[in-house]
């Protein structure tokens, strides 16, 4: 199991979420503690160890680390404002 981290800044976006998308959401986070690379993730190109993944029209962006079996997610945004 990995330890999934929420910086400040990801949890005030999750909280300007919608109440719907907001508990699918922490869902698919929750299931990252089991498998940090699930099929539908993503690996972000020109970052050694991020990934994405999708939620409907919202992205989590975050970071895997194995060694120490940690996973901090840095970024929740709608999938116009994410990347910017």
């Amino acid at each position: 199991m990995y330890n999934v981290y929420i910086i400040k800044s990801a949890q005030k976006d999750a909280k300007n979420l919608p109440k719907r998308e907001l508990a699918a959401v922490l869902t698919k986070i929750s299931k990252l503690a089991e498998n940090p690379r699930p099929y539908d993730c993503k690996k972000l190109i020109g970052s050694g160890n991020a990934y994405r993944i999708r939620q409907g029209n919202y992205r989590v962006l975050y970071t895997v680390i194995d060694k120490t079996k940690e996973i901090t997610i840095y970024k929740i945004e709608h999938r116009k404002d994410v990347y910017r």
